[in-house]
């Protein structure tokens, strides 16, 4: 995610010499540096005193020790910038000096192409303007919204897991092509075009998705056969208990 970011921000026309990476891998700092021509800092100490804004891209687990190489060097003035799923604004707050600016993120992973769904919410102490700078940021790489952030685990079952729910129906929804005859690369690119196409006549036309399923439904035809099968599957209560299910995920950890 942190690489999307890097690239978005590189397309908007961010010097690359105005952003820092600090990565415990030397080969993999080393590929950001030659990809990007971004600055490599010399640990995390050494980013966070050169930067405003520090994107913090580690598993929750590593939340302590992560803030604890580079805590000392953090003060007020600097905005920490979390994509820590499950990990709220409150326990980073506590592992910072009085008063630190902290804003958690919850992007996904298109943002790797441009079209993420990122959603955000400002800690205790950060200002409006400090948002908005980070807002910017995302920007970068898809759609951001800002919401309390005690919608935050639905928000993580929902767009955070979410792409993967949508490849597997695709690659379920292409399988069914090929057991009905298509080619494995053919019922592929249907299955990818044809999600593509729903999703932006949903977006596109501000029409609610029963609308737009009722338009493509017409008596004893091939579509109303199809849903009967998917009703029979279970399949509406299945996707809602899947985003439920990664939410409460979200809350554990």
């Amino acid at each position: 995610m942190g690489e999307a970011i890097i690239k978005g921000l590189l397309t908007k026309g961010i010097n690359p010499e105005n952003i820092w990476i600090s990565e415990k891998s030397q080969e993999r700092s080393d590929y950001l540096h030659k990809e990007y021509g971004i600055v490599r800092a010399k640990d995390n100490e050494d980013l966070v005193d050169h930067s405003e804004a520090i994107l913090l891209a580690v598993k929750p687990q590593n939340l302590t020790a992560a803030v604890e190489s580079f805590v000392t060097s953090f003060n007020n003035e600097k905005i920490l910038v979390s994509i820590l799923a499950g990990v709220t604004t409150a326990k980073i707050e506590a592992l910072l000096p009085v008063g630190s600016n902290v804003v958690r993120v919850m992007p996904n992973t298109p943002a790797l192409i441009g079209e993420g769904t990122t959603v955000m919410t400002g800690g205790t102490n950060t200002t409006d303007i400090q948002l908005q700078e980070v807002l910017t940021i995302f920007e970068a790489v898809g759609r951001v919204n800002v919401l309390p952030e005690t919608m935050f685990n639905a928000v993580t079952g929902l767009s955070g897991s979410g792409p993967a729910f949508v490849y597997l129906m695709i690659e379920a929804l292409a399988d069914g092509g090929v057991l009905a005859g298509l080619s494995r690369d053919i019922a592929y690119m249907l299955a990818v075009d044809t999600v593509k196409g729903a999703a932006l006549m949903v977006q596109e036309t501000k029409k609610h998705p029963g609308q737009l399923k009722d338009m493509v439904t017409s008596p004893a035809g091939t579509t109303i056969y199809g849903l009967l099968q998917m009703e029979k599957a279970g399949l509406r209560g299945t996707l809602m208990e899947t985003v439920l299910a990664a939410a409460k995920r979200a809350e554990q950890l």
